[in-house]
C-alpha cells in the first residue's frame, strides 16, 4: 500500500467515525455493500471515486481534497505512475499520466480488467514479502470486530507540492503533487466529442491540460508563451481515462493556450486559451 493510499484510507475512516456511520448504514445508503466498505476503509482495495463522493456527502463534508488525494492514489494503484520520467524536449512526445477514470465502455472495461489483474498480482507479491505486520493487518477479524473498537488514530492530511514555477516546467502534475486542489481555468469540447480542461495550481505556479473521451491518435498541446508540452493518446486504455500534459510555468495574468489535434488526417486543429486569475468557464475557440 502506498503512503497516499494509507492516507486516503485513514481519512475515510476518520470521516466515517466523525459522522457516526456504521458499515451497515453505509451499505444501506450507498450503492456499495458492507463488505466493500470494509475493504475500502481498511485499505485492502481502492474505493471507486463514487464511493469517496458518497461518504463525503453523507458526512456533509466537501469532497474536493479527498478526491484530489484519490486521483493521486489511483494513478499509483494503476501502476501508471510507477517511475519518474525525464523532462521532455518541446518536440518530444511525453508519456500520458492519469487521474480518476471517466465513464468506461465495455471494451475499455475488459482491457483495463486485464491490466488491473497484473497490478493486483504484483501488489499481492509485494504484500507477501513486505512483512508479517501487513499480513496480520489483512488477516484481522472482519468488519464487526473493527466496529466495536475505538476510532482509528488520525493521520495528518498533508501533501505538499514538490516543485514551483520553473522547477515544474515539463514535469508530471500528479507526481509532483500539483494536482491537489487545482483550479479549472477553462473547459472545452472538441468537434469529435473530446473534452479538454486547462488546469492551474497556485501553489506550484504552473498549468497543464487534462483531456478525456478521446480517440487513439489524438494529441493535446499546452503552452503559456514558453515551451510547448504535448501528450498523444496511444492506446485504447488511454481513451478510457483522464490523460494529462506535462506542466508549464505560469504567473498571475499569464495566458495559457491548449490545442487539440484529432487523429483523423482531415481533422482540423482546435485551440482555446484562458488567462490565469480569470473566472473559469467554457472556452471559445481561438
Amino acid at each position: 500500500m502506498t503512503s497516499e493510499h494509507s492516507r486516503l484510507a485513514a481519512a475515510l475512516r476518520e470521516l466515517r467515525a466523525g459522522a457516526g456511520l456504521s458499515l451497515a448504514a453505509l451499505a444501506a445508503r450507498t450503492p456499495f455493500s458492507k463488505s466493500s466498505w470494509e475493504r475500502y476503509l481498511n485499505g485492502k482495495s481502492l474505493p471507486p471515486r463514487q464511493a469517496v463522493r458518497e461518504l463525503c456527502r453523507l458526512a456533509n463534508e466537501s469532497d474536493e481534497r479527498l478526491l484530489a488525494l484519490w486521483e493521486i492514489t489511483e494513478a499509483q494503484w494503476s501502476g501508471r505512475a510507477a517511475a519518474p520520467a525525464p523532462v521532455p524536449s518541446s518536440d518530444a512526445l511525453p508519456r500520458p499520466g492519469h487521474q480518476e477514470r471517466p465513464p468506461l465502455s465495455v471494451r475499455s472495461l475488459r482491457k483495463l480488467g486485464r491490466s488491473r489483474l497484473l497490478v493486483v498480482l504484483a501488489s499481492a507479491y509485494t504484500v507477501i514479502v513486505g512483512g508479517v505486520a501487513v499480513l496480520l493487518f489483512l488477516l484481522l477479524p472482519d468488519s464487526e470486530a473493527r466496529e466495536a473498537g475505538p476510532p482509528p488514530a488520525s493521520v495528518p492530511f498533508s501533501l505538499a507540492p514538490q516543485c514551483h514555477g520553473a522547477a515544474c516546467e515539463g514535469r508530471d502534475p500528479m507526481r509532483l503533487i500539483c494536482g491537489i486542489d487545482p483550479e479549472t481555468l477553462a473547459s472545452y469540447r472538441t468537434a469529435t466529442g473530446a473534452h479538454i480542461e486547462l488546469r492551474h495550481s497556485k501553489k506550484c505556479g504552473a498549468s497543464w491540460a487534462r483531456t478525456w473521451a478521446t480517440e487513439v491518435g489524438d494529441r493535446v498541446d499546452v503552452t503559456a508563451g514558453g515551451p510547448t508540452h504535448g501528450v498523444r493518446i496511444r492506446t485504447e486504455d488511454d481513451t478510457a481515462v483522464f490523460v494529462y500534459t506535462d506542466m508549464t510555468e505560469v504567473r498571475p495574468g499569464s495566458t495559457v493556450r491548449a490545442c487539440f489535434r484529432p487523429a483523423a488526417p482531415d481533422g482540423e486543429r482546435e485551440c482555446f486559451e484562458a488567462r490565469v486569475g480569470e473566472v473559469a468557464g467554457m472556452a471559445r475557440q481561438k
